[in-house]
């Protein structure tokens, strides 16, 4: 059987799923189990429990990954950004990782991360036109 190959910006949850499962059984093969848990870090309203930002994330082959973080404007400069990323660090050091990373552009947070101890370890210029994105990781 040769499979047809599709293009599609209407892919299904059920499709990510098989190939998700996929690639998971693969690398288990090779270099066993990610031990992949979720990790979640959420600010929230006192009288409502309303979440109104925080962090999203996983913790995957001794690594903690930062998938979304953010601090609702209106709440920034109080030192919650710094407290969330804390509490996702200790939470990451629990688990036995080795360290954080994740990424952010030029227009959004670098120096919020590298003045808590990240360094960039890569970019892609351009990406998006006229700016760059950033990868950092912070080793424990």
């Amino acid at each position: 059987m040769t499979p047809d190959v599709v293009v599609t910006d209407a892919g299904q949850p059920s499709d990510r799923d098989v190939i998700l499962r996929e690639l998971v059984a693969y690398n288990d093969a090779v270099v066993g189990p990610s031990g992949a848990r979720p990790l979640a870090v959420l600010l929230r309203d006192p009288e409502t429990a309303e979440t109104l930002g925080g962090l999203w994330g996983r913790t995957t082959f001794d690594w903690l990954y930062v998938e979304l973080l953010v601090v609702p404007e209106a709440l920034r400069g109080q030192g919650l950004g710094g407290a969330v990323l804390a509490q996702a660090e200790t939470e990451a050091r629990a688990r036995g990782c080795a360290g954080i990373w994740l990424d952010t552009f030029d227009f959004q947070a670098r120096g919020f991360y590298e003045t808590r101890g990240f360094e960039v370890f890569g970019s892609i210029p351009g990406h998006p036109r006229g700016r760059e994105r950033f990868f950092l990781r912070k080793t424990f």
